[in-house]
């Protein structure tokens, strides 16, 4: 809450257009406006936020920043950020001069810039920050993990001059990386690595930030955390899972369907397998169908997120043959979009299929639901290998998706007896993530201190 007599600050915030990064940049905004902060949201065009959804919030779109790539694959998502910096450097730099002129003309102190939060993919945002003699800090919306698999990367280049992402050594353990293997690093999706690295160390180089905010806790990361701490000369500060810190609002950039609600609430407890493989993965129309048969073959009742355009070559679901259909009947439910943290609270959800990116992740965990991890690019592979390997929390379904693979792991993590053994870590693992939000926990306590020192700026 705003205290009594201190002046209001304002924190510029610079999202990136995807919906895992935008999720966590919003909850940002919503607990520092809550702890007495006015938040500016200063955004690309492509995928803008919704206004309407933080009335609380002054929005600022940067014009002409739409980009000429429209992601269809994957493998596209790297030229697109580098094309997205170069559009947005100088439409920022404009937009917050005049900001921070119009500010200082009038003489305020309250309501001035105090500093400015930026995704670090939005690495534009560092330079005019210089300019401008303002702080800044950097949000890292991924795991600490993954974080430091990137380190990694770029160390193995330089010391094997390749990524020894060999076949006969993809399942090998990575050097002071357990449990990772060397096929869990963040580069097997991306054909054009050099412009990744390119992109990593363009986010990691510049030292003129004051902070870096991570969205985890420690007591899921804590020795990761540590050794990102022992690298930088700069505070860091872990205060998630943000979603359960932050006032309830969706940031969602599609419509969500609440009619899947009233559809958990006639199944029973725990009988539910919720499938959805996030806002930027794609598949092919195999796969759709494989994973169809898989899902109707467990005799499990499932819910199952397809977003359109998701699958090349069809806007939607028209693809599955009639014959699937049928076999539906009223045990499945399929839908373009949904509100998560509602499913994932609901009692009659037993378990998340899942590509592991790290809102799904958190939000998992924290309504106890054991997971199927099926990564597909990023920082997917750290996490799932985290959840069935460090937390023990979930299973990992590595190959293909293929209907007898699927239709298996639904019913051991559903029906089988090592499924109930992980819903009860899973319980006791929300548990303790909870009591680091609370008053007196880690992430509480770093919040705090973030606070502190924006107030200090």
């Amino acid at each position: 809450m705003e205290k009594e007599g201190r002046r209001r600050l304002r924190v510029v915030l610079v999202p990136a257009p995807f919906q895992g990064h935008i999720n966590p940049m919003l909850q940002l905004g919503s607990i520092l406006h809550s702890n007495g902060f006015s938040i500016t949201v200063v955004h690309a065009q492509y995928n803008s936020p919704k206004p309407s959804s933080h009335p609380d919030f002054s929005f600022l779109s940067l014009p002409d920043t739409s980009t000429d790539r429209k992601m269809s694959r994957d493998d596209e998502l790297v030229p697109f950020v580098s094309q997205l910096n170069a559009k947005c450097k100088a439409r920022f730099r404009e937009c917050l001069a005049d900001q921070v002129m119009m500010s200082r003309q009038q003489g305020k102190t309250d309501d001035a810039i105090a500093c400015i939060i930026y995704d670090e993919v939005m690495h534009f945002s560092e330079e005019t920050a210089k300019d401008l003699n303002l702080p800044s800090i950097i949000l890292r919306t991924g795991s600490a993990s993954h974080f430091l698999t990137r380190s990694a990367l770029v160390q193995l280049i330089k010391t094997e001059g390749h990524l020894p992402f060999l076949e006969f050594r993809s399942h090998d353990l990575v050097p002071e990386l357990y449990p990772l293997r060397f096929k869990d690093l963040p580069h097997s999706i991306f054909k054009n690595l050099d412009k990744l690295l390119q992109i990593v160390s363009e986010a990691s180089d510049n030292k003129t930030y004051s902070a870096i905010i991570h969205n985890t806790t420690a007591c899921l990361e804590n020795s990761s955390l540590a050794k990102i701490q022992q690298q930088c000369q700069v505070p860091i500060f872990s205060i998630g899972p943000m979603h359960k810190i932050a006032s309830a609002s969706s940031s969602s950039l599609w419509e969500e369907d609440n009619s899947c609600l009233a559809w958990l609430d006639k199944q029973s407890c725990n009988s539910v397998i919720y499938v959805s493989l996030g806002s930027l993965a794609f598949m092919d129309a195999k796969e759709l169908v494989e994973m169809a048969w898989g899902l109707v073959n467990s005799q499990q009742p499932f819910l199952w997120v397809v977003r359109p355009g998701s699958v090349h070559g069809a806007e939607w679901i028209e693809i599955l043959a009639k014959c699937f259909k049928e076999n539906i009947d009223e045990r499945g439910y399929i839908v373009k979009w949904v509100p998560q943290k509602k499913v994932l609270a609901h009692d009659a959800v037993g378990g998340f299929l899942s590509n592991c990116g790290w809102n799904s992740t958190l939000e998992s965990i924290c309504e106890g639901v054991p997971m199927i991890c099926r990564p597909c690019f990023g920082d997917q592979g750290v996490n799932a290998r985290y959840v069935s390997h460090i937390w023990k929390v979930g299973l990992e379904l590595e190959s293909e998706l293929e209907r007898g693979k699927i239709e298996k792991a639904v019913r051991r993590l559903l029906v089988d007896e090592e499924g109930k053994e992980m819903r009860k870590r899973a319980k006791n693992l929300k548990d303790i993530v909870e009591l680091c939000t609370r008053e007196g926990g880690s992430s509480n306590n770093s919040l705090k201190e973030l606070i502190e020192m924006i107030m200090s700026f």
